[in-house]
């Protein structure tokens, strides 16, 4: 028998939750996204 398939929200909101309670996951979410953001930055100011 097949398990019992979850719809896309609800794995969203499974692996939002697991997420949230995981401070690591959550810090290495942030450093990527700072991350991004300076190299958006720094090629702002390269152009302008």
């Amino acid at each position: 028998m097949r398990p019992n398939r979850i719809s896309f929200e609800e794995l969203v909101n499974q692996n939002k939750e697991r997420l949230l309670n995981d401070q690591q996951a959550l810090e290495k979410i942030d450093k990527q996204i700072d991350e991004k953001r300076a190299k958006t930055i720094d090629k702002t100011k390269i152009v302008n």
